[in-house]
């Protein structure tokens, strides 16, 4: 047991992310420079594997069947609790790392190395846990029904953003692709003949605008067309639409689909089109563990950093911490780069900024003295846990 107090603790992890700091640097950068898409992050998987396995990590790599999804773990061998750091480490397409995911993945695994430079602090199980997807194809949703978060007692990772946030709400969300087939035709010559997948895609876009009137504010629904024909001088043959829907719960996601639905049913009824809908996984809403989240605001305040109220209203966004949040006890915190939006090109290169690096180093000290937090303070591992407990189980009174 060490002699040291909590606040000397914690100056320790501080020097240990700043002695890891230029090697952070470089892998963040490294991963901003070569982007990868959902479920194709080969490289990015192995470079943020790599410092953990050098560091005495044992590693689980294609975890849960997903084969960029790793677990790389580190046990103190003292009974305590387990807490996992969430990396993600997927770009969005044409616009690589626009929502900072190289920051968030190198974030934890520094993060995870600084705490186990310290590990004689430690007690029970330091996980970290590659979630490939975020963007597109919920990779964290495949890990928690796979049960990889029903073991751990907390978990954590930091987002980029350009305010500095620690409780921030998530809306419940899925995707659909709607395919249309009909029959391809001659424009001019025989029109009467074709039956025109293109006319059903449009008929979906004005019956979901006919129903906005009608939804609730927290509502949310977006498509693009991705495909209407080749020609146009031929009926189009097929046609295809994506929409993401959003909702405060799944609960209201759950009607908000359906009406949905049934607008791409009555334009596939409407033109004689045939209708085939593939449904993505749902997003679940946030449950943010406010106990949890304190912690690591005092922890960020102790860095000198300023952490400003979250919007009232409006403002957010979906993602699939959402569904690890209904496991377990979990945090989303916000850090912030500059007066950049996610998703935006301007983003994009704040994510590879001095500015960037500054934050993820935030992150990734904060992060580890929360973790410290819960290991050397039973009183706070209790409370967190407390917390969620309570909520689980008004949940399933709800149920």
């Amino acid at each position: 047991m060490s002699g040291c107090t909590t606040q000397e603790q914690k100056v320790q992890i501080i020097a240990a992310v700043d002695s890891l700091a230029a090697e952070a640097s470089t892998l963040a950068l490294n991963l901003h420079a070569n982007p990868e898409l959902s479920f194709e992050e080969i490289e990015s998987a192995a470079a943020l594997i790599a410092p953990l396995r050098a560091a005495g990590f044992e590693i689980e790599e294609q975890l849960a069947g997903l084969p960029t999804a790793f677990r790389a773990t580190f046990d103190s061998g003292k009974p305590g609790p387990v807490v996992a750091l969430l990396a993600e480490y997927d770009a969005l397409r044409d616009l690589g790392h626009a929502c900072g995911h190289n920051l968030i993945g190198t974030a934890s695994v520094t993060a995870a190395l600084a705490l186990k430079q310290v590990s004689h602090l430690l007690k029970g199980r330091l996980e970290v846990i590659g979630t490939p997807a975020e963007e597109e194809g919920g990779g964290k949703i495949i890990l928690s029904e796979k049960g990889i978060f029903d073991q751990v007692d907390a978990v954590m990772m930091f987002h980029p953003r350009d305010k500095t946030m620690v409780v921030r709400g998530g809306l419940a969300c899925v995707d659909a692709v709607f395919k249309f087939y009909g029959k391809a035709a001659h424009a001019a010559s025989a029109p009467q003949n074709g039956i025109s997948a293109l006319d059903a895609v449009i008929h979906t876009f004005n019956g979901i605008n006919a129903l906005r009137q009608l939804f609730t504010d927290d509502v949310r629904v977006h498509g693009i067309i991705t495909d209407g024909g080749s020609a146009t001088n031929i009926v189009p043959a097929f046609g295809e639409a994506k929409f993401l829907m959003r909702a405060n719960t799944v609960v209201g996601l759950s009607g908000v689909k359906q009406k949905v639905f049934d607008a791409a049913r009555g334009a596939a009824l409407m033109t004689g089109a045939r209708l085939e809908i593939e449904e993505g996984l749902t997003y679940a809403e946030r449950n943010n563990n406010l106990t949890l989240a304190q912690y690591f605001q005092q922890n960020l305040e102790a860095l000198g950093v300023e952490v400003v109220p979250p919007p009232v209203s409006g403002g957010i966004g979906s993602s699939d911490i959402g569904n690890v949040s209904q496991i377990t006890a979990a945090i989303h915190p916000y850090i912030r780069i500059g007066d950049v939006l996610p998703h935006t090109p301007e983003f994009a290169a704040a994510a590879g900024s001095a500015p960037g690096l500054e934050g993820m180093l935030q992150g990734a000290k904060a992060l580890a003295m929360t973790a410290l937090d819960l290991y050397q303070d039973e009183t706070k591992l209790h409370a967190v846990r407390e917390e969620f407990l309570s909520w689980q189980s008004k949940q399933s009174l709800r149920g």
